[in-house]
């Protein structure tokens, strides 16, 4: 591995990897139906609501007493001077359930649901519309998805008066024998936020994806580095102060009692307690979270605050601990003996060793929040598992005990290190915010720069130069440097010297996912003695003065200004979904597009179109429109262009690149992260060959 390489994996090694697929849920689909397809002016009918839930979920009713639970089912009405409503909604036969997570109860729908609602017409012509949102959840992952969507009832045909011998048309609602007429199709909401807005702008239509370019899902790779980042995080929690002491401890309490089995399960007790949280925080980090915790400011603000907060107790400003009482309880269960009594221990170790611990497992769940279910699991097994591996090892291998060097000053310096790298970790979560609201406080510069001093300091610490309150006993007033300290230090001022650099313009590849785009460097000294010609573009980009394209490259950010170019121009259009909160989308453009032989292709074979996804920037009323996918109003660029991917590509993951013809159409299977260059370069070749084969 390069030196640079394993200099920046030692510097970033807690953030796991971006998910680079998601996939849209929609769990529950609905109709609508009327009882009568004809009516008279003073009769009642009534409105039927239908819904087909997949299997193993569940929908919430409309009513019931927990008032702070889940989203109950709720039906909107325009009011409209045709009609009047005759009582409120009604939920037919609804299931009884005790909800856990809210502790209450509630009623649900399994399979199917239905719900009805008795209107009175009031004159010709008839049109009822409105709007209902709802909330199913699935028991097998824990997962809960929000929905909502729109009604229409226009064909319901008015004519004359109702007669006074008339009878009202309405059905009973537990009768299952409804002559109903289907008054709309099938509508499939995405679970997405509501808009009371209407649009008469017609949706961006883009490209035409063939089924049979889908490509397999391929987010086990990054669960599997994630796997592996969790792991080293259970190995660097072993070398604290909370934690290393007791292995030796431990240990010989089960060698002296000659129990290996017990040992044994105190090791899977660990997994288990660490694994069994990950499982409970897993329905928070849900798919459906996905963009608005990469995007929003408020939730990378917090975790910012929190990445801080970690840090600065490693440095030794406070403790975070918990309840000495409930600490007190958990081991007086520990005392009973048998594996009941071993599964405590466990717990008691977990507990106790969580003033060091507890940073390093909330930077795990802080880095999981990305989509994935199973991440925190995953997460939390991994680092449960490297937690626990040496103490079922060295109870197996007593001996193995006289090789641990002796506890002492070098425990809290592990921990002090730890505190530094957190706090610069937690500078990743400021950037996504500034970046997707354009706010210029965290630009490329002012990351490094404080990314360099951090390293500095760490530097200054291993060489003695610096105690902080942690640091007591004879290790701290000795001033002798051991050849470990001095290696560390080595290692910590050559990262220094590889990101001096990066503050006039080097790409810094190795870094790429975790700092802020070349576009955010305010003084590119190399960028602007480089003479690469530019690429030629038709006119000037929209929004091109906020939004800018790496490697000097001229492209588009706008999906029909690019389309018109490519035309124009007679090229294939290359479109990079992408996002300000990507990590891997940066990693891609520094070590995949700067490679000579991909930049040649983008500059001189293809028009480039950028489209973000998470942009947050307000587009006028003009260009408003309404989703064909979801039936809610797009405002924002980040919206329309995300709205253009699920709609045209049934796809909502980045970084994903799209070759596509002047007729729209998808020429080659689209291609998601990959940081083969030779991979990259074979896809755009492909495509290319795809446009001259057809034109």
């Amino acid at each position: 591995m390069p030196v640079k390489h394993f200099l920046s994996a030692l510097f970033v090694f807690i953030l796991g990897f971006s998910s680079v697929h998601a996939q849209v849920l929609n769990p529950a689909k609905w109709t609508i139906e009327s009882s009568v397809s004809e009516a008279k002016t003073g009769d009642e009918l009534t409105l039927i609501f239908r819904t087909t839930i997949d299997n193993n979920w569940y929908l919430y009713s409309s009513e019931f007493s927990c008032e702070d639970g889940p989203i109950k089912t709720s039906f909107t009405f325009q009011a409209d001077k045709s009609y009047q409503l005759v009582g409120g909604i009604v939920a037919i036969n609804p299931i009884d359930k005790h909800d856990k997570i809210f502790e209450c109860d509630v009623k649900i729908f399994k399979g199917k649901g239905e719900f009805r609602q008795k209107i009175k017409v009031l004159s010709s012509p008839l049109k009822i519309s409105g709007s209902y949102e709802y909330q199913v959840c699935t028991e097998l992952t824990g997962q809960c998805v929000p929905g909502e969507g729109e009604f229409l009832f226009d064909k319901i045909k008015v004519s004359g008066s109702k007669s006074q011998s008339s009878k009202s048309q309405v059905p009973n609602p537990k009768s299952s024998s409804i002559e109903a007429t289907k008054d709309s199709s099938s509508i499939e909401p995405e679970a997405n936020n509501s808009q009371s807005v209407t649009s008469n702008q017609q949706p961006i239509h883009g490209p035409q994806l063939d089924p049979a370019l889908v490509q397999q899902d391929v987010k086990g790779k990054s669960l599997w580095g994630f796997f592996l980042l969790a792991f080293f995080a259970g190995l660097a929690a072993l070398l604290t102060p909370c934690v290393f002491p007791m292995i030796p401890m431990t240990v010989s309490f089960f060698t002296g009692r000659g129990n290996k089995f017990q040992a044994l399960m105190y090791g899977l007790s660990i997994v288990v307690i660490y694994t069994v949280i990950g499982t409970a925080l897993a329905p928070l980090m849900g798919p459906e979270t996905a963009n608005h915790l990469s995007t929003e400011w408020i939730p990378n603000l917090i975790f910012f605050l929190v990445f801080v907060v970690f840090g600065l107790s490693f440095l030794g400003l406070f403790e975070i601990t918990l309840p000495g009482t409930f600490i007190n309880k958990v081991d007086q269960q520990a005392e009973k003996g048998g594996l009941l009594g071993v599964f405590f221990m466990a717990f008691t170790l977990v507990l106790v060793s969580f003033s060091c611990t507890g940073p390093l497992v909330g930077s795990i769940l802080v880095s999981s929040a990305g989509g994935e279910f199973l991440k925190p699991i995953i997460g939390m097994f991994a680092f449960s598992m490297a937690f626990a591996i040496p103490f079922t090892l060295f109870a197996f291998f007593p001996n193995w005990l006289k090789s641990l060097p002796k506890s002492g000053g070098w425990l809290n310096t592990v921990k002090v290190v730890l505190g530094f790298i957190e706090i610069a970790l937690a500078f990743k979560f400021l950037s996504i915010a500034d970046q997707a609201f354009h706010w210029h406080i965290l630009d490329r510069e002012i990351n490094l720069a404080i990314w360099i001093v951090i390293a500095i300091l760490i530097g200054v610490y291993l060489m003695k130069g610096f105690r902080l309150p942690g640091d007591t006993g004879k290790d701290a007033e000795d001033k002798t440097v051991s050849v470990l300290r001095i290696s560390l230090a080595i290692i910590t001022f050559t990262f220094v010297i590889y990101l001096i650099p990066g503050m006039w313009g080097a790409p810094l590849k190795a870094l790429a996912g975790y700092l802020p785009p070349m576009s955010t460097h305010d003084f590119d000294l190399l960028g602007a003695n480089r003479k690469d010609k530019p690429n030629e573009i038709c006119d000037v980009p929209k929004y091109a003065d906020f939004l800018h394209l790496p490697h000097g490259l001229n492209g588009y950010f706008d999906y029909k200004q690019a389309l018109a170019c490519a035309r124009q121009q007679h090229k294939p259009l290359f479109i990079d979904f992408t996002g300000h909160g990507c990590t891997n989308c940066r990693e891609m453009e520094a070590r995949v597009w700067s490679d000579p032989q991909v930049l040649k292709r983008l500059k001189e074979d293809f028009i480039v179109v950028a489209l973000y996804v998470d942009d947050k920037t307000e587009l006028p009323e003009t260009e408003w429109y309404e989703s064909e996918y979801d039936k809610k109003i797009k405002k924002t660029i980040g919206k329309q262009n995300a709205d253009l991917q699920i709609t045209n590509l049934n796809n909502n993951a980045q970084p994903f690149y799209v070759l596509v013809g002047n007729d729209e159409s998808v020429l080659v299977s689209p291609k998601p992260y990959d940081l083969s260059v030779e991979n990259f370069v074979k896809f755009l070749d492909e495509g290319k060959a795809k446009f001259k084969s057809l034109n």
